[in-house]
């Protein structure tokens, strides 16, 4: 058990750490909450009937513990949209060294801005648009960790692509507003 534990970390760690920090927006808290998902799988993989994929189990034990975390936040007065996100050079380091250094910038721009603006997406659509954009999962990968059919997937992230496309739309016209001013 304690190879099949280790290759499971291995393998999973570094992943659900990236989709519970896209959740709490925190490092240091989705450290501790990828650790509280680890105990959970060791306290239960005995029960794992292996009905669903591993990956897709340990995305669903993540998205609990981080649904809990934000619930037990939203007590306190914090919020998950109103959380400021923080950024790290390391996050969004880009792997093609053929871009000019203004290409650079400019991508990581459009990134942040597309970060910022899924804060204004509702918290399913941001769990759709994180696992199948950002953890690259399948429509039934994503289906099984959030528990919803295929078809709500499917609709939940046409909607989210359209929500996001308006505020960036309308984010890049009030830029531009002030621009030309």
């Amino acid at each position: 058990m304690r190879e099949e534990f280790d290759r499971l970390y291995k393998t999973y760690h570094h992943t659900l750490f990236q989709y519970l920090f896209y959740m709490v927006r925190n490092r240091e808290v989705a450290e501790e909450l990828v650790q509280e998902v680890y105990i959970k799988v060791l306290h239960s993989f005995q029960s794992f009937e292996g009905k669903s994929s591993e990956k897709t189990w340990l995305y669903s034990v993540a998205k609990h513990v981080g649904i809990d975390w934000i619930r037990s936040q939203s007590r306190k007065k914090r919020k998950w949209e109103g959380k400021q996100y923080e950024w790290s050079e390391r996050e969004f380091e880009l792997q093609d060294h053929a871009l000019l250094p203004e290409e650079i910038l400019l991508q990581k721009d459009e990134l942040q801005q597309v970060y910022r603006m899924l804060k204004r997406c509702s918290e399913d659509q941001q769990q759709v648009i994180i696992l199948r954009y950002i953890q690259s999962l399948s429509i039934t990968e994503t289906a099984d960790v959030l528990g919803w059919t295929e078809s709500k997937v499917k609709t939940t992230q046409h909607r989210a692509i359209k929500t996001l496309q308006k505020h960036l739309e309308n984010s890049n016209m009030i830029e531009w507003k002030e621009v030309s001013e």
